[in-house]
């Protein structure tokens, strides 16, 4: 992209992420094609394999550690927030919220919020207000697409410090001694990632 141009729409990302990153091993796929081609070419010609043991990156979780209805709950109220400290009189304005734990109703609210907002050009046209609801928007249609999520039996709640908690787990990388990722797998430990790895 050049400095000119405009940035890519965060929507664009996410229909990537759904329609053409499908295939999960798909990591695997690429480390593989590399290293053959890298074999191929003669870049590698080590035969010693570096594993980093000791440190790993923080991979947070495909799947959400929370029920959809409290994420649309979390980022409705973000949305409301945002839209007061920007015109207080809208309290008026706003569809009556959802009170029962049932998440059709949670997404009618929701899209019912999105309509009302979108009508009003003024404050739809805030950049902080329209940011809010376009992650908004894209919660309510990953919600209805994905109605129950799928476990992850491998990601836990760890610890970058006490007061730093996220879901997901650590992945660590395999390479050549030409610094070529050879492998790259997921590894959780228990209590705050201390100890002997529990599971690969």
């Amino acid at each position: 992209m050049s400095p000119e141009e405009e940035v890519i729409n965060s929507s664009s990302l996410t229909k990537v992420r759904k329609l053409q990153l499908k295939d999960t091993d798909l990591l695997n796929l690429l480390i593989n094609k590399t290293v053959s081609v890298a074999i191929e070419k003669g870049v590698i010609r080590s035969k010693s394999i570096i594993v980093d043991a000791v440190d790993a990156t923080h991979t947070l979780s495909r799947t959400n550690p929370f029920s959809a209805l409290a994420v649309l709950r979390k980022r409705s109220k973000l949305l409301r927030k945002t839209i007061y400290s920007y015109e207080e009189s809208w309290k008026e304005r706003m569809p009556k919220k959802n009170t029962d734990n049932d998440l059709q109703k949670e997404l009618s609210y929701c899209k019912e919020l999105g309509r009302v907002i979108e009508q009003d050009e003024t404050i739809n046209a805030i950049p902080a207000i329209k940011e809010k609801l376009n992650l908004l928007k894209e919660t309510v249609e990953d919600t209805q697409e994905n109605i129950t999520s799928a476990k992850d039996a491998v990601s836990k709640t760890g610890y970058k410090s006490v007061d730093n908690p996220f879901f997901g787990n650590k992945t660590h990388l395999a390479m050549t001694e030409e610094r070529i990722i050879s492998a790259a797998g997921n590894l959780w430990r228990e209590r705050r990632w201390s100890g002997t790895p529990q599971a690969h």
